[in-house]
């Protein structure tokens, strides 16, 4: 197997709060990799953590190759739990804001991905809903044609039309291309469908992890996994 992202004994603490504890993962290439757990078990330090954002107090980190960096954050398309939009933008102002700034930007994409996910060019992104504004940065992260998508609970909060939305856009995406994906989220149900490859987190530590078809023959489902495990 080859793996595009390797973590070994990562922590990391913030105060007295230990948010990673002794990490280890492995992401295998091209596959689509869940990394789950309950809100406070690292899932978003870690993710922070391959962009550069943040830095392991001890341990070591490896992303495509080589240590996280705002050098390597151009083959990495990134999307946040949250977003920062410039005032009086729009659909279309942050489309042509990607095309101008975002490496490997495919324009065309992004308004292909915008259409099929209901957003108007001349929505404003001021008084957005949750789940317009995850449509909208999911089609401009989707729009880039790098080896490396990482998406930080891109269905949280937002209401179920657009959870289906989404799911739709990536397993079209993800049917067309050949990338390493990496899906934090606690939110299984709408999604267990997509994941070649699970890591449960919990207290700062990989709690299980292998191929979702290994998982689901040796334990069951993913639901039931994390029940266990979270339960």
């Amino acid at each position: 197997m080859t793996v595009a992202i390797k973590g070994a004994g990562i922590t990391k603490s913030y105060g007295k709060r230990r948010a990673l504890d002794g990490f280890d993962i492995e992401v295998p290439e091209y596959a689509i990799t869940a990394i789950l757990g309950p809100n406070g078990a690292g899932k978003s330090t870690f993710m922070r953590m391959l962009t550069g954002m943040v830095e392991p107090d001890s341990g070591t980190l490896t992303v495509l190759g080589e240590r996280p960096s705002w050098q390597n954050n151009r083959r990495i398309s990134y999307l946040p739990d949250r977003a920062r939009w410039y005032q009086g933008h729009t659909v279309e102002k942050a489309i042509e804001w990607g095309a101008r700034l975002l490496p490997e930007f495919r324009k065309d994409e992004a308004w292909e991905l915008a259409g099929s996910l209901g957003l108007e060019a001349d929505l404003e992104t001021e008084g957005m809903s949750k789940g317009q504004e995850a449509r909208l940065m999911l089609a401009l992260c989707l729009a880039r044609e790098v080896p490396l998508l990482i998406l930080d609970e891109p269905f949280s909060g937002i209401d179920m039309l657009s959870r289906e939305k989404i799911v739709a856009a990536l397993i079209d995406s993800f049917s067309t291309r050949r990338q390493t994906v990496l899906i934090c989220t606690h939110e299984i149900a709408e999604t267990e469908s997509l994941f070649d490859h699970a890591v449960f987190v919990n207290d700062g530590r990989t709690a299980l992890a292998g191929s979702v078809e290994d998982l689901r023959a040796e334990r069951g489902s993913m639901q039931d996994i994390y029940r266990r495990i979270y339960g």
